[in-house]
């Protein structure tokens, strides 16, 4: 079995910075792709940000020179940096790993969610 936990969201003024993190725990032999997605209230989810093992990343344009993720792969966590916001940016962000169990079996995994508003 296998937990992400995410922390670090919370309230910004425009303009501010926060930072995400998401660890995973349990039954992991490999931690392969590693990204933030958000979803805003009458939006779909969308992905903000990913990071292969290889550390080769991607962002929605939106994000570009403004956030920026990162993994440690000794610790299972990935991050999310995120610095000028807007808000726009007002969300719930969820991590999502894709996690290659100690069985050797591939499956996809979701954080629990974690609010980030900005606003004045």
């Amino acid at each position: 079995q296998v937990q992400l936990v995410e922390s670090g969201g919370g309230l910004v003024q425009p303009g501010g910075s926060l930072r995400l993190s998401c660890a995973a725990s349990g039954s992991i032999f490999r931690i392969n792709t590693m990204g933030w997605y958000r979803q805003a209230p009458g939006n779909q989810r969308e992905l903000v940000a990913a990071i292969s093992r290889g550390n080769t990343t991607n962002y929605a344009d939106s994000v570009k020179g403004r956030f920026t993720i990162s993994r440690d792969n000794a610790k299972n966590t990935v991050y999310l940096q995120m610095n000028s916001l807007k808000p726009q940016d007002t969300a719930a962000y969820y991590c999502h790993d894709s996690i290659t169990t100690q069985n050797l079996v591939t499956y996809d995994y979701w954080g629990q969610g974690n609010q980030v508003t900005v606003s004045t």
